[in-house]
């Protein structure tokens, strides 16, 4: 029996869900218990969790669980469900979709829906530049993608990384990503001819945006020479790193560079990319046109999708079946991407961004006024990072922040932490989260650093 089936009742999902946050049982119940036990016993130890629940029903700012429990969401699955849960255009194309069919395989018989995504990621990525696209299935999939096409097209192996960066769980993306501990420890030997160099981290360096490429760019040309360099990948606001945003004109230094040095600039907008930041991609807020952008995470409303879009000449770089998989590009994703897109456009979904983000940033600045243990509070948009530091020494606090978190979960809040160090709680609500429902997992959250 299914834990829906044991409930006695099919759970509501999408906006139709009561829009609150409401606790019947301790977290986790003992419908969700049942259900984590049967994951221990069945799937890896590696495979881990952050909030001790079993989901059945979400939508709005809401998770509910087996056990009645409804929880308000401040992660949309890592800012995957950027719509809302279950969103009406989204349900309503993914069914219509898998009436007809499931697949065929792009690379095998095209399907006009595919065309259809690359058209509006050609359309709407920035760059004033004839563009091209190519779907997969993950933002893994899609860095590793961009560093081939980045090698083929320039004829050189090396790519450059930035210490705090995130790309991936592959062996070639754990080799981009700078933290060990979870995301590479004891699985080595990973790619070579992968470079790392500090990027801008103005909370922790000190240094301006031009003071920070020109550190950036002396690394490059010193211990890697810009002959060799295929490609420079960063995230225009690092997401598992800390949502470190860069300072101002640090990215415009760097992409400078790349034109002057034949190097392509790959903008890795996994996290940051579909309205997150209040723009449609984060690049927008920095006034860069990258060479290629990598997508997923929000581009299809909770369905496996991921892409590469950029320059036409890049992008044509590789010989024919170079580029591919098997599940590439999926018509049930691909249905759902374009009525993801169209929410988006039609509910002014960055605008709602850039409100969620005032409200954000202002309750954390005010709490921060009164309480050192917050060190900053960093963002665009409904992209919003807390830093916790020691008061005294400035040093990163983790202990606090996975305090703060274990504490708000509990108490009926989903809240995620992330940050080299571990000490950054990150806000990532979905923008169809109201904003009283916003306010009050706030005030759980603000109680539970007061109380931690």
């Amino acid at each position: 029996m299914s834990l829906i089936d044991a409930t006695h009742t099919t759970p509501l999902g999408g906006p139709s869900l009561p829009q609150e946050r409401r606790l019947v049982t301790s977290i986790p119940g003992p419908r969700s218990q049942d259900l984590l036990d049967r994951k221990a016993a069945a799937v890896p130890s590696g495979v881990g969790h952050t909030v001790p629940v079993a989901a059945v029903a979400a939508g709005g700012g809401v998770v509910v669980d087996a056990d009645g429990n409804s929880l308000i969401d401040l992660g949309a699955g890592i800012a995957v469900t950027t719509v809302g849960n279950a969103h009406p255009k989204v349900v309503a194309a993914v069914q219509a979709q898998i009436a007809q069919f499931a697949h065929t395989c792009f690379m095998i018989a095209p399907y006009e829906s595919y065309v259809a995504v690359a058209e509006k990621l050609n359309e709407l990525t920035p760059g004033s530049f004839a563009k091209k696209t190519a779907l997969f299935n993950s933002g893994a999939e899609a860095v590793e993608n961009a560093i081939k096409i980045a090698r083929k097209h320039t004829g050189r192996q090396a790519v450059l990384a930035f210490d705090h960066g995130y790309h991936g769980r592959t062996n070639l993306t754990m080799a981009l990503t700078a933290k060990a501990m979870p995301y590479k420890s004891g699985f080595g030997p990973f790619a070579p001819e992968v470079y790392r160099a500090a990027a801008s981290y103005p909370f922790r360096d000190g240094l301006t945006g031009a003071e920070a490429a020109a550190k950036t760019i002396s690394m490059i040309e010193k211990q890697i020479g810009a002959d060799n360099l295929a490609a420079v990948i960063i995230e225009p606001i690092q997401g598992e790193g800390g949502f470190i945003v860069p300072a101002d004109g640090y990215l415009p230094a760097v992409v400078d560079w790349c034109r002057a040095n034949s190097v392509v600039f790959i903008a890795d907008e996994v996290q940051t990319g579909f309205a997150r930041t209040g723009a449609m991609f984060a690049s927008e807020h920095f006034g860069i046109e990258p060479d290629l952008i990598t997508t997923a995470k929000g581009i299809a409303g909770g369905m496996p999708l991921a892409g590469v879009t950029g320059r036409a000449e890049i992008m044509d770089a590789s010989h024919t079946g170079g580029l591919g998989g098997t599940y590439g590009g999926n018509p049930v994703a691909c249905a759902a991407a374009l009525a993801t897109i169209e929410a988006y456009q039609e509910e002014n979904l960055a605008d709602r961004a850039v409100q969620i983000g005032r409200i954000l940033v202002g309750r954390m600045q005010e709490a921060a006024t009164s309480d050192p243990r917050i060190g900053e509070v960093r963002g665009l948009g409904a992209m919003i990072g807390v830093e916790f530091v020691d008061p005294a020494t400035g040093a990163p606090d983790a202990a606090l922040a996975g305090a703060i978190a274990k504490r708000a979960i509990a108490e009926g809040v989903i809240v995620l932490t992330c940050g080299t160090y571990g000490n950054v709680i990150r806000f990532l609500p979905p923008l169809s989260i109201d904003d009283a429902l916003l306010n009050e997992g706030l005030d759980v959250v603000l109680g539970a650093l007061a109380a931690a």
